[in-house]
């Protein structure tokens, strides 16, 4: 079989469609997600600087822009090694499925 037969047919799998929607709406949502959490941090630094500008603690020297900045970063590794998690298991189980099915 030649690769533009199994290219036809791969796409032609209903499975590989569900594939590509379920894969593009669990990217959609956590980029939707680290989207959120980064404008509203920006959001608040231009709106209402204070609340990030306050110290921790009286005396402090960081305030609570540091960890909420901080914690954006921690999301991102976070939400990345959760999509990093699902591609390698159930992503890529249903695409080494289809692909053992078209080269039948």
């Amino acid at each position: 079989m030649n690769n533009e037969n199994l290219y036809r047919q791969i796409d032609a799998d209903p499975r590989f469609k569900e594939l590509v929607t379920k894969r593009n709406r669990f990217a959609w949502m956590l980029a939707t997600i680290m989207l959120a959490a980064y404008f509203a941090f920006i959001l608040i630094i231009a709106f209402d600087p204070a609340v990030l500008g306050t110290p921790l603690s009286s005396g402090a020297v960081t305030t609570w822009g540091i960890p909420a900045g901080l914690g954006l970063i921690f999301l991102s590794f976070v939400l990345t090694g959760i999509y990093v998690q699902r591609a390698n298991g159930e992503f890529d189980r249903i695409t080494q499925d289809i692909l053992q099915e078209a080269q039948k």
